[in-house]
């Protein structure tokens, strides 16, 4: 990665050595005289860092430093200034300069300011192409082709952005609760820091508190002896995911609901009380507001979760994300076993589509997986879905596979009924209705003339 840094000095000897040093040190350098060529280079050449004399004619270094922060808080500005300015350097520096440099100064100490600067630069550029390649994983993983998926990441990616914020995800088992809940802190000023999940329902309830806040040294018999970090102190300045919150205990209830109203807790055993820097994100499976309703969970602690509510749509309720994510997941395996399927045979869509998915995404990762694993060939058949319809007792209405009529049909009927069925799947769109059926759109359109079939 090469900086880009641009010079601004009136001062022709400083200007043109520090042109040839930084260079020299492989630096992208451009020079300018005056503040007002400064700000015309940089709106063309957006440099990483700006070395900007104090004194200049025409327009003053701070003015020129007030126009770039007005529109770039991020960009190092070291302030050059001669001995007798440095209480207006260090105004300069309340203003947003990064640091200043009294002349005259050697190589040397510019040379650690220079890097000091880009360092954290360097930081930040490496942390935002972690986060576009997260938002671009976690995109692709969670697939979102269904207007209401769209919806859900939509508002996650506003619930980001604070970074206090707590955020109530709600879905049914396998939709993805978990995923949602990493893209966000992945997209949060917190992605920086780690993302730490704790399952609520499967910790016993006298080991929940350690667990959560860690244990001192000798806190218990059995205790390790030096003692266990908490997953809140492990989630320090990060995100602490709560999987399935409807199962804590009354007890445990209390706890979490310390942090979140008071941001500190103590460790099982300890006297010290510590400080909750976490950003919490809760999930469950049930409906918490009924849950509050039944007295089995705490109307405050609810009201503290649900900040921000996400929910999450069964794949059944959605089926346009149900191909999309049967590909992403065929694509994903195809590299794991070193397999090439590609393309899905129209029965087998008709079947995938047709299929309850009960288990939801995680169930049509699974049935890819298998596919993937134990057969053979390069697209996927209605015969590798078998497994679809012994799960579902073999239900028409489950497999999509029509019932036939005990006063038997003629087969135009059963034709008629086909298209129906395919144009009702994807609601009137006469391409994939065709693939579905594995006929062209224009013999689909012969055949919706030949049985009267009007446009939905």
């Amino acid at each position: 990665m090469q900086f880009k840094i641009l010079v601004i000095d009136d001062e022709p000897i400083l200007r043109n050595s520090l042109d040839r040093a930084l260079k020299a040190a492989g630096y992208d350098v451009i020079t300018a005289e005056t503040g007002e060529e400064g700000l015309v280079l940089y709106q063309k050449e957006r440099p990483d860092l700006i070395l900007l004399d104090h004194w200049l004619p025409g327009i003053h270094g701070d003015e020129v430093l007030r126009w770039i922060r007005e529109r770039d808080a991020d960009i190092p500005v070291i302030i050059m200034t001669a001995q007798g300015s440095i209480a207006l350097a260090v105004d300069s520096m309340k203003m947003g300069a990064f640091d200043f440099l009294v002349k005259p100064f050697d190589l040397d100490q510019l040379e650690i300011l220079v890097q000091r600067s880009l360092d954290r630069i360097r930081l930040k550029k490496e942390v935002a192409w972690l986060r576009d390649q997260y938002r671009e994983k976690f995109r692709i993983g969670i697939v979102a082709v269904s207007g209401a998926m769209k919806e859900v990441l939509d508002l996650a990616e506003k619930a980001a952005q604070g970074t206090d914020t707590t955020v109530l995800i709600e879905g049914e088992t396998g939709t993805g609760k978990e995923l949602l809940a990493e893209y966000i802190h992945y997209l949060s000023p917190r992605s920086a820091f780690p993302f730490i999940p704790i399952n609520c329902g499967a910790i016993p309830k006298d080991l929940f508190e350690s667990e959560l806040f860690g244990y001192e040294k000798g806190a218990f018999t059995g205790a390790l002896e030096k003692g266990k970090i908490g997953k809140v102190e492990a989630a320090e300045k990060g995100t602490l995911f709560l999987d399935e919150v409807a199962d804590l205990t009354p007890e445990a209830q209390v706890k979490v609901l310390r942090v979140l109203e008071e941001k500190e807790y103590f460790k099982v055993g300890g006297v010290e009380k510590k400080k909750a820097d976490v950003r919490i994100i809760a999930a469950t499976n049930r409906d918490l507001a009924d849950q509050v309703e039944k007295g089995s969970f705490r109307a405050d602690l609810y009201f503290r979760l649900n900040v921000v509510k996400l929910s999450i749509p069964p794949l059944r309720s959605r089926k346009e994300d149900i191909l999309p994510l049967f590909r992403f997941f065929i694509e994903r395996f195809n590299e794991h076993f070193k397999k090439n399927f590609h393309g899905i045979d129209g029965r087998a869509e008709m079947l995938l589509l047709a299929h309850s998915w009960p288990g939801n995404v995680r169930e049509i990762r699974n049935t890819a997986e298998r596919i993937i694993l134990l057969e053979k060939g390069e697209k996927i058949l209605e015969r590798h879905l078998s497994q679809l319809n012994r799960e579902s007792g073999g239900k028409a209405e489950d497999t999509g596979i029509m019932a036939f009529p005990s006063q038997g049909a003629t087969l135009d009927e059963v034709e008629k009924k086909c298209i129906l069925e395919a144009l009702r799947t994807t609601r009137g769109n006469r391409v994939q209705a065709a693939r579905l059926l594995g006929i062209t759109r224009s013999a689909l359109h012969y055949r919706m003339q030949k049985h009267g079939i009007k446009a939905p």
